[in-house]
């Protein structure tokens, strides 16, 4: 979908161009249904009969899929029309949701969340790709704040949705109320989504596409299983994944000569771009490893349901959302800088605050500083997004967009995977020592967000690096032709 030929009927000056407004739509039911199983494991291991390790599997294989399929985005997107993604990409969506819903047995349910996943890539990198597309540089910061309203206001609201649910049915009926929202939303999609761009027909390098289902996949899964399968046999696999990254990264480089590559890898010669890839990576393993700690020391340690939990996490996600159009309309007014810097200091101080929970701390403080994680989040994530992708030429959009959401989801695998292991291996420390359970598992927590912490300092490092705003006139190496491109230079 390249920028140069756009079929969108233009809207009004400070208005979201509809096409996005039906993405985000669209997007916003995807990434709600992402969350919204995970507090049905206890009952899929009575209702299917599988172990707690089986169940976990329906978050798992979900993630698996995702960074498996992203990386084909890129070439997906500018193979096809905008409504023929968007079809393709919520009719996936549609049928994956329809198995799991009447799954007799968990492998039929497995097969549905995969075909789920499936259609979940596409649309991140389809939103963020037509954003940048058909929205002028001087409103992207106030659309990029809607779209982040839509997709941080969705994960806060499945656990909580999730728990309501299973308070008082069934977790097929997850399924059954996000089938006819779904379907509801592709209809009016398709009734007036218009085509952005248009598509150029290219091959496909199917080696490349299997060495990134390989490496990504494999590294993701690698990671997600250190806390069950142990670091032994999970590291062989981490690194099995990062050798075929390593050689799927070699193809690329080879590909590009000839202007095929899966992943464009051309888009890292832009500085802007790759401090902005780095930093959110970072950001967002931060975050996710938070995720994972909140409602682990909740209930676990301090005895509240799923349901209470999600309640209490509910209103730092949806103040981050609100938050959204805000640093949206400041980051087009003043810059990045101002959002970003702050933002970055107040994750740190969130994540420092965390390190000194016990089982007195009174509940208002969990809820201030995550409060306070999550709008600090909220003020770095729109400016970064609209800095970095900003900061490429229109034809590296989808390549540009696929890689922050692959980026994404081993960025979430790695914070998981290191949340868990320090946690885990510190509650062993304490354990061996004397300490209780409960003492020694708060013990693993603190020093988990500790290392939260400290990764956080790497955000404030890259944060103090970036631009006011992108600038592509100065922000890579002039644009050389793409057969003369024989090497990736170092970005920054």
């Amino acid at each position: 979908m390249p920028a140069d030929a756009a079929t969108v009927t233009a809207d009004a000056p400070g208005r979201t161009p509809v096409v996005i407004r039906l993405l985000m739509l669209a997007t916003f039911v995807v990434i709600l249904n992402e969350t919204i199983m995970i507090n049905a494991i206890p009952r899929l291991m009575v209702d299917l009969h599988v172990t707690e390790q089986a169940a976990q599997w329906v978050s798992t294989a979900f993630m698996l899929t995702m960074a498996a399929v992203i990386p084909v985005t890129g070439w997906f997107l500018q193979r096809v029309s905008t409504r023929r993604a968007y079809a393709t990409a919520m009719g996936v969506f549609l049928v994956g949701t329809a198995i799991a819903a009447a799954a007799p047995v968990f492998e039929v349910l497995l097969l549905g969340r995969v075909i789920q996943a499936v259609g979940t890539a596409v649309m991140m990198p389809l939103l963020m790709t037509t954003l940048m597309t058909v929205v002028p540089d001087s409103d992207r910061g106030r659309v990029m704040g809607n779209v982040t309203m839509a997709i941080s206001v969705a994960p806060a609201l499945g656990p909580t949705v999730s728990g309501l649910v299973l308070q008082h049915g069934s977790w097929r009926i997850l399924f059954l109320l996000v089938l006819p929202i779904a379907g509801t939303v592709t209809w009016l999609g398709l009734r007036r989504l218009e085509n952005v761009g248009e598509p150029h027909s290219s091959s496909i390098d199917w080696l490349s596409v299997m060495l990134a289902a390989l490496g990504f996949g494999g590294l993701v899964y690698g990671l997600t299983q250190f806390a069950e399968a142990g670091a032994a046999r999970s590291a062989m696999v981490v690194v099995g994944g990062l050798a075929a990254i390593g050689v799927f990264v070699m193809r690329q480089l080879r590909l590009q000569r000839a202007d095929s590559p899966l992943m464009d890898l051309r888009t890292l010669r832009h500085a802007t771009y790759a401090k902005g890839l780095i930093l959110m990576s970072v950001a967002f393993m931060a975050m996710m490893g938070s995720m994972i700690l909140l409602p682990l020391f909740l209930q676990n340690l301090r005895g509240l349901s799923p349901l209470q939990t999600g309640l209490l996490v509910m209103p730092g996600g949806v103040a981050m959302g609100l938050l959204g159009p805000l640093v949206g309309r400041l980051f087009d007014r003043f810059g990045g800088r101002v959002l970003v810097v702050p933002g970055s200091f107040g994750i740190v101080a969130a994540l420092a605050g965390f390190t000194q929970v016990s089982m007195t701390m009174p509940y208002w403080q969990v809820l201030g500083l995550h409060m306070l994680l999550m709008v600090s989040l909220a003020a770095v994530f729109t400016p970064v997004f609209t800095l970095g992708l900003g900061a490429l030429p229109p034809h590296l959009y989808s390549h540009g967009s696929s890689m922050v959401a692959t980026l994404q989801q081993v960025a979430a695998a790695f914070g998981t995977a290191l949340a868990v292991t320090v946690v885990t291996m510190r509650a062993d420390q304490l354990t061996t020592s004397g300490v209780t359970a409960g003492l020694a598992q708060l013990g693993g927590m603190r020093l988990a967000f500790q290392v939260g912490a400290v990764l956080a300092i790497v955000v404030v490092a890259v944060a103090l690096r970036l631009p006011r705003r992108s600038d592509q006139s100065h922000d890579a190496t002039p644009e050389t032709p793409y057969d003369e491109l024989d090497e990736l230079e170092p970005a920054c």
